[in-house]
């Protein structure tokens, strides 16, 4: 079985602490990009903190950057595995690790939290543990009959913007993503460290299930923040300078 061609703008990318720039600590920080997308939607707001002297891991999930039929192959367990891996691979070269995501990405960092009480927080943007949608219901038995949707990606205000994510949306995938969703609602409390709750005002991909069971459902401290300008890809969005400078402050005083 030959390999997917990998895209050109989804290689991972990893940088190193400036403990110069973070009070003599060597601080990390982990950034998952979402379902059917790429780093290359994370690649902005990771070089941003990375400015700021922060380590940061953007790890490419499993079946992304390739083709929506190779996602179709993959499961939440493989996108897991690979977000466990650049964790440590982190963890092992600083002092402390803040862990980041979009969408799907905030989900799997919020199981990394529930999982790893050494983290120092957790930063979410526009994450998804629910759906109001009802054709979700079905899917058992559609991803058997159907292998995929139109596409969810480039869902961004701002004019001109590409997330280079897929234009199908592969069934069998999302129903594994969306089977783990009730096993994590249930394990939010275990995450007792501070939570950034970053939320597109007008998102068309993730609707409002999901806020009021992760804000309510972690034990730490919640802060909500709301971006205006933004819709569901708000790290390529409007509001990018808001999710920077806000996850910035937040990284600083959680790892201080």
């Amino acid at each position: 079985m030959t390999a997917a061609p990998l895209h050109p703008l989804a290689s991972p990318l990893a940088t190193d602490a400036d403990p110069s720039a973070t009070g003599g600590r060597r601080i990390g920080v982990l950034l998952s990009h979402g379902f059917t997308g790429q780093p290359a939607s994370m690649k902005p707001w990771a070089e941003a903190l990375a400015e700021k002297g922060y380590a940061v891991e953007v790890p490419r999930l499993p079946g992304h950057g390739t083709t929506w039929q190779d996602l179709n192959t993959r499961t939440w367990d493989d996108w897991y595995a690979e977000l466990r891996a650049a964790h440590d691979r982190l963890a092992a070269r600083t002092d402390a690790v803040v862990a980041a995501g979009l969408s799907m990405g905030g989900a799997l960092v919020l199981r990394l939290a529930a999982d790893t009480p050494s983290l120092s927080g957790v930063v979410v943007v526009n994450p998804a543990v629910a759906t109001k949608r009802l054709d979700v219901k079905l899917l058992p038995v559609l991803k058997h009959v159907v292998p995929s949707f139109p596409g969810i990606a480039n869902d961004i205000k701002k004019p001109g913007v590409e997330e280079h994510g897929y234009t199908r949306t592969p069934l069998k995938a999302a129903h594994s993503m969306m089977r783990a969703w009730g096993p994590l609602v249930a394990d939010l409390p275990r995450i007792k460290v501070p939570l950034l709750y970053l939320r597109s005002t007008v998102d068309h991909v993730v609707d409002e299930a999901s806020e009021p069971i992760i804000t309510g459902g972690v034990s730490g401290e919640v802060s909500v923040v709301r971006l205006p300008e933004s819709y569901h890809v708000a790290t390529l969005d409007n509001d990018l300078p808001t999710i920077v400078e806000e996850s910035a402050a937040f990284v600083a005083r959680v790892t201080s």
